[in-house]
């Protein structure tokens, strides 16, 4: 089963940003164990985390490191002054691409 993971903001839920960064560094970190996901896909806020400086760019590191592909939008990053440290910058059609051919979406 393709599994593509779309990261709309920079942390995991809503309240506490310090703790919604947390969760997120611990969900991407465990990331790798999925079998089936194939792409995550950040849009908005959730391109943050591809910056030199995101607090996961290791996590995003080792994901990208075992084939699992990164698509930041590019408008996005440009909205946000954002060059990513890892993956490629991507488009909508692109992402588009990925969702569509996807068996499961997990939106974050």
């Amino acid at each position: 089963m393709r599994t593509v993971v779309l990261l709309n903001h920079d942390g995991l839920g809503h309240g506490d940003a310090a703790l919604g960064r947390r969760l997120l560094a611990t969900f991407l970190r465990k990331s790798v164990a999925f079998q089936t996901v194939t792409a995550i896909v950040l849009v908005n806020a959730g391109v943050r985390l591809v910056a030199a400086d995101s607090p996961v760019l290791a996590e995003l590191r080792a994901l990208h490191e075992h084939g699992v592909e990164l698509l930041p939008c590019g408008t996005c990053l440009e909205a946000f002054g954002v060059q990513p440290a890892v993956g490629p910058v991507s488009n909508m059609d692109e992402i588009i691409r990925v969702l569509d051919g996807a068996e499961k979406v997990i939106t974050l």
